[in-house]
């Protein structure tokens, strides 16, 4: 980005003695209620050195001093890998119980259920590993921290819907070319519904974590929970079939399961191909644009990036200053900038913004000198 480079101060991590953890130290969903009661302690007074808080701005971005308030940052964390287990609890049990009730009746519907239930229920697994690396402070080497862990979570839980999709679809064609008998309909029935309920649970509660927290992977995991009870229900029909004699039902409806986790698929895949790429809702960019924009000092926005980084966001901004202020209130419009973006943008943890001088008449480009590398 033209002119970010040269206020990139050395890593704070061996520096300055502090690890960059876009939560730490101040309150990451900014509660302002809260915090412009108790007052604003930014520690970033109008008179200090600028090399020093630009050093300390991209390590603790924001810092509204009360010692008494939680790390958001990790509490999303603990929040998600609680979620994650109870989840894995619920659906645990309700796959155990219809896989019972499989062998049983022989139901290739219910059988396709279970694996889904089965399935959803071991993407805690890598989920939960995602959330206890995503708290790991950065180092020298991972300069950014662990977040990015949540996205390849996200991969393992698009391919565990596919497979789950495959496995269905390979037992219901078989079942039609080779048709059976499926016997203990109620209780099939009463396991299409117990799957329902379990996964309907499990897909609020995952679905309403993800959105709180910011965790895409999380989200994909609720909606995969829910076409498995939409799924489950179909097993009813699977069962009323073959109670009024049609042989098929219950392979139909097991291709019609199948079916459903392909639409699932397609939605989960987007989502976590979209944190891959590090794409944003476009909302958040204007919202961000609004609030620079309306800062004393700020005249325009010369370029702005937003990027998640597990469930967190972080901003780069190049804002045009006017170019005859001195260092130390170029980096005053900077803070207040910055200040503004943290209140402004939802879970964004950390912000460097970078003052660019706006042009004048027969003043040389500032950023002639990286011409030459393309920037």
């Amino acid at each position: 980005m033209a002119g970010m480079d040269e206020h990139r101060h050395p890593q704070p991590h061996g520096g300055h003695g502090q690890a960059h953890d876009p939560g730490r130290g101040h309150d990451q969903r900014h509660d302002h209620d809260d915090d412009h009661d108790q007052g604003h302690g930014h520690n970033q007074g109008h008179g200090h050195d600028s090399a020093r808080a630009h050093s300390r701005t991209p390590t603790r971005p924001h810092s509204h001093a009360a010692t008494d308030k939680l790390d958001r940052a990790l509490e999303g964390s603990a929040e998600g890998i609680r979620t994650l287990w109870i989840s894995l609890a619920v659906l645990g049990a309700t796959a155990a119980a219809q896989a019972a009730v499989v062998v049983l009746s022989g139901s290739v519907a219910l059988l396709g259920d279970t694996v889904h239930n089965a399935a959803d229920a071991l993407t805690a697994l890598p989920l939960g590993l995602a959330f206890l690396l995503g708290r790991r402070a950065a180092t020298r080497r991972f300069t950014y921290g662990y977040g990015r862990a949540e996205d390849l979570a996200g991969i393992v839980i698009v391919a565990t819907i596919a497979a789950s999709a495959v496995v269905t679809g390979y037992q219901a064609v078989d079942r039609l070319l080779d048709p059976r008998d499926v016997s203990h309909l109620p209780a099939v029935a009463a396991a299409g519904l117990a799957g329902f309920a379990g996964n309907e649970w499990v897909a609020r509660y995952r679905i309403r974590t993800g959105r709180r927290i910011g965790s895409a992977a999380l989200v994909a995991d609720g909606l995969h929970a829910r076409t498995d009870g939409f799924a489950s229900l179909a097993v009813l029909l699977g069962a009323g079939g073959a109670a009024l004699g049609w042989r098929a039902a219950d392979p139909v409806v097991g291709l019609l399961i199948g079916a459903a986790i392909l639409l699932v698929l397609r939605d989960a895949a987007r989502e976590v191909f979209g944190r891959l790429m590090d794409a944003v809702d476009p909302a958040l960019v204007d919202a961000a644009e609004r609030a620079l924009r309306g800062r004393p000092g700020v005249l325009d926005v010369a370029e702005l990036r937003l990027r998640w980084i597990g469930h967190r966001l972080r901003a780069e901004v190049a804002v045009v200053v006017d170019g005859s202020l001195d260092l130390r209130a170029a980096h005053q419009v900077a803070v207040d900038a910055e200040h503004a973006l943290l209140h402004a943008v939802p879970r964004l943890g950390a912000a460097l913004v970078h003052p660019d001088p706006a042009p004048a008449a027969g003043l040389p480009d500032p950023h002639a000198a990286l011409a030459h590398h393309g920037v």
